[in-house]
């Protein structure tokens, strides 16, 4: 059966980029002129524990995405660790999709992965820093994963190939 391959590339910048300006704008849209040790606190920056902290929950939610995509993940992966990823890599997915897969689905899946990873970490983040607010962004991932998979099901309708007289 012929199959139509999918490759998304998420770049760490980008990822990192757009965690640190959703959690530096939570934290302005909580400050009340006297919780400025919080409204810090809960800004995710560029100091090294910041970093490694939210580069290991890109690379645990880019794990979990794998797992809720499995049946279409295109590999041969015969080994895994537990490496963090660095700021300099690229998270990569390989999917195969069935022939009737719905090509104009694709940038909705990438940014909905993208999404899907941000949320995660922000979670995470918040998790650790800033409990009110983490709740809704695990919704959101979950969101997003709903996302992804209504676009990775959507197919096209089939035609009517007529014969020539």
């Amino acid at each position: 059966m012929a199959r139509k391959n999918l490759n998304v590339t998420l770049k760490i910048s980008e990822l990192l980029y757009e965690i640190r300006n959703k959690t530096w704008l939570t934290g302005q849209s909580r400050q009340n002129g006297q919780n400025f040790e919080e409204v810090a606190n809960m800004q995710n920056n560029e100091d090294e524990e910041h970093v490694n902290q939210v580069l290991r929950s890109l690379g645990n939610a880019f794990a979990t995405l794998k797992v809720r995509l499995s049946e279409y993940i295109d590999t041969t992966q015969t080994t895994a660790n537990d490496i963090q990823i660095t700021g300099n890599t690229d998270l990569t997915v390989s999917l195969v999709l069935p022939s009737n897969y719905n090509q104009a689905t694709a940038d909705a899946i990438a940014l909905a992965m993208h999404q899907y990873l941000v949320n995660t970490a922000i979670a995470e983040w918040f998790t650790i820093t800033n409990k009110t607010d983490a709740a809704d962004y695990f919704t959101l991932a979950g969101a997003n994963i709903t996302q992804i998979r209504e676009a990775v099901s959507k197919r096209v309708r089939p035609t009517r190939i007529v014969p020539s007289a």
